[in-house]
């Protein structure tokens, strides 16, 4: 019989790696609780027309990439492409947002069908961090450095390049979009594809083309920046002067226009050449007329998202990742003996140490077997110590061998072994707590 195997582009996380997994979240959820974000969370299913409300029905997302189906009531549904919209579905719905400002992120998988290749892939997994009810360049200057944050604690700032654009009000791109539109018609012929259809429908859309033909006949092409209002670049210039004050690098890039339709104003990438093609780390801005676009009430609102995947690539292509990520054992409780009654008394003693040192790894052995073969799986679980039971056990005495080369062999009373272990786990490279 064919075994079956786990659907394209949707990947399985194994033990050996689920601790770089874990190192990633519990960095982004310390950092996020201490600059007083609160946790969100939405379904992954949700109506396809949030989608094509909010992303825009003429993008690569919705056009070829979600995954939709209709259920059993013909309701066509898609699993996310992305958080923001979910997010402020789920926010205007409960009534988060009436009169309110909130700081909210989430963290979990995305659904795209496109092409799988290292660090894109069809289920991938993101953390989006979404504020609402400020207007200012204060908020989006605290989430460039809430990001900045980020990266100096993953070790990876050296490797990650802030890029701005200011795109203005929906009525001044769709000014540009008019004369944009105007340029590229004589040039039609010339375009790719893609481009020579979104021409008709949004021609903004061409910018973010990474055709090199396109790319060329968009050098002379007008720039958008001509047609924002005083207010628009007043409002950026107050961010520049914010990022400035606070030391935070960037380079402003008129080209960036981002793939979704809600976005206004700001727009945002931290970018990397450590990762070949898959450039972009981080990516967000200011998107204000979503919430009104979904039935909600007109509401500031500025967030962005990571890849988790295309950031622990970084972290290791860079040697961020801090060593020994992969040892969860540090303690491993041997039992020499099939005695019910010794067997018994190692889980009772592995409970006791578990009680007395939280944090730290404790692996009771099961299954039997001889004290030499026993060691052997205490070394390859990359413990420190080995607390050994034979014989009578509890009742008498229990040794401690420390696994480094040439370690000691410590015999102790059954009650001293917890505090043994709180005075030497930590010398001996454990992961005491």
């Amino acid at each position: 019989m064919e075994k079956i195997q786990a659907i394209r582009g949707m990947n399985d996380v194994l033990p050996d790696a689920s601790p770089r997994w874990q190192y990633l979240e519990r960095i982004t959820r310390a950092l996020l609780h201490a600059w007083a974000y609160r946790e969100i969370r939405f379904p992954v299913l949700e109506q396809t027309q949030l989608f094509k409300r909010s992303i825009g029905e003429v993008t690569d997302i919705v056009e070829k990439e979600m995954y939709t189906f209709d259920d059993r009531n013909g309701d066509s549904l898609s699993l996310r492409p992305e958080g923001t919209a979910g997010c402020v579905r789920a926010a205007e719905q409960h009534g988060l947002l009436y009169n309110q400002t909130q700081r909210l992120w989430y963290m979990g998988p995305m659904y795209r069908h496109e092409r799988p290749q290292k660090g894109r892939y069809r289920q991938f997994h993101q953390v989006g961090v979404e504020t609402f009810g400020m207007a200012g360049a204060d908020i989006e200057a605290e989430l460039l450095l809430l990001c900045a944050e980020l990266w100096k604690e993953l070790r990876v700032a050296p490797h990650v390049q802030l890029e701005v654009n200011n795109i203005g009000a929906s009525s001044e791109r769709a000014r540009y979009g008019v004369a944009l539109r105007d340029y590229l018609l004589p040039l039609r012929d010339r375009l790719d594809e893609d481009s020579r259809r979104r021409l008709d429908s949004n021609v903004l859309r061409i910018l973010d083309s990474k055709v090199p033909s396109t790319r060329e006949l968009l050098i002379d092409a007008p720039v958008l920046d001509q047609f924002l209002s005083a207010e628009s670049r007043a409002g950026f210039a107050r961010l520049l002067a914010l990022l400035d004050n606070a030391g935070v690098a960037y380079r402003l890039n008129p080209a960036l226009v981002r793939g979704l339709d809600y976005y206004n104003g700001l727009v945002f990438e931290w970018t990397t050449d450590k990762l070949g093609a898959q450039a972009t780390v981080c990516a967000g801005g200011r998107y204000d007329g979503l919430a009104k676009q979904l039935g909600g009430s007109d509401t500031p609102a500025v967030g962005f998202a990571f890849g988790m995947e295309r950031l622990l690539l970084l972290l290791e292509e860079t040697g961020a990742l801090p060593a020994g990520l992969e040892r969860t054992v540090a303690v491993y409780l041997a039992v020499i003996g099939d005695d019910v009654q010794l067997q018994g008394q190692a889980l009772l003693l592995g409970r006791e140490l578990r009680q007395a040192l939280p944090g730290v790894g404790i692996l009771t052995h099961c299954g039997g077997g001889k004290y030499n073969a026993q060691l052997k799986k205490a070394f390859a679980a990359g413990a420190s110590v080995a607390v050994i039971l034979e014989g009578e056990g509890l009742q008498n005495s229990v040794k401690v061998k420390v696994l480094a080369d040439g370690g000691t062999t410590t015999e102790l009373a059954p009650g001293q072994v917890a505090r043994w272990l709180r005075d030497n786990l930590k010398l001996l490279g454990g992961t005491l707590q």
